[in-house]
């Protein structure tokens, strides 16, 4: 045997490397390619674009929510790139930044709300009342995302409540897209139509999952159950006295 056979004989012994492959519009990375579109378009005239539109300045605490959102979505962009490539190796590192920033999400936003609504932004003459959404959000996310990071070894379990906490997170962004296109609603509140886009898009990506895997994953199960609740039990918490009282208080 000559040296060619030799080296023609190790080759076809070897085992063959898996080459990564991405499909770009399915799955958890197609989710977050779409909900970074949505995040742009909705704040492409107050943020991203701003400076074509008015060139009135933002506060800094705006600019470092922004930023810090913007990272969000990029992250979420980048960890589902990386599993779809097989760099699991990466997504774990990366994964350390990622707890720190939803903290920040959490923090930056509640802060955020608070001032927005200090300052009578949101529908006209509520205010007080529309506070409890970004803080509904906020708070609604770090409790999806916390148990994700408890629950990072059951890796079925921490992708799908990381899918719920970021879609979920969407309320403010789908909110603004709606009001660029000018639709009338027949005076349902622009925020309820925005929960049920959320829940709309949430329980298309359950139904592709059960239909993919032929069960229904409790993750999914009892994740899209919270966000719905805390949607509902948000819209009527508003309503009553006891939240006017208390966000009356946040907001001194």
């Amino acid at each position: 045997m000559n040296a060619r056979d030799v080296i023609a004989s190790v080759h076809a012994t070897m085992p063959t490397t898996r080459v990564p492959r991405v499909d770009m519009w399915r799955g958890y990375f197609g989710a977050a390619l779409l909900a970074a579109a949505v995040v742009f378009i909705g704040f492409a005239p107050s943020y991203y674009l701003k400076g074509f539109a008015e060139s009135r300045p933002l506060p800094p605490l705006l600019h470092v929510h922004g930023a810090v959102m913007t990272a969000w979505f990029a992250l979420f962009i980048a960890q589902t790139w990386l599993v779809a490539a097989y760099r699991v190796d990466w997504h774990r590192r990366l994964g350390i930044f990622g707890a720190m920033l939803a903290v920040l999400v959490v923090v930056i936003g509640v802060m955020v709300g608070i001032e927005s609504a200090r300052l009578g932004h949101g529908p006209p003459g509520q205010a007080l009342k529309f506070l409890v959404v970004p803080l509904g959000d906020a708070l609604m996310f770090g409790a999806l995302i916390g148990t994700a990071l408890v629950l990072r070894r059951r890796r079925e379990t921490h992708r799908r409540l990381m899918l719920l906490a970021t879609l979920a997170i969407m309320t403010a962004a789908i909110a603004r897209v709606l009001l660029l296109t000018g639709a009338s609603f027949a005076g349902v509140p622009i925020v309820v139509v925005a929960f049920a886009l959320i829940d709309l898009v949430i329980a298309a990506f359950v139904v592709a999952d059960v239909i993919r895997t032929r069960r229904l994953h409790p993750a999914f199960a009892w994740g899209f159950v919270f966000v719905v609740a805390t949607q509902v039990l948000r819209l009527l918490l508003a309503q009553t006295p006891q939240w006017t009282q208390f966000a009356t208080w946040l907001t001194q």
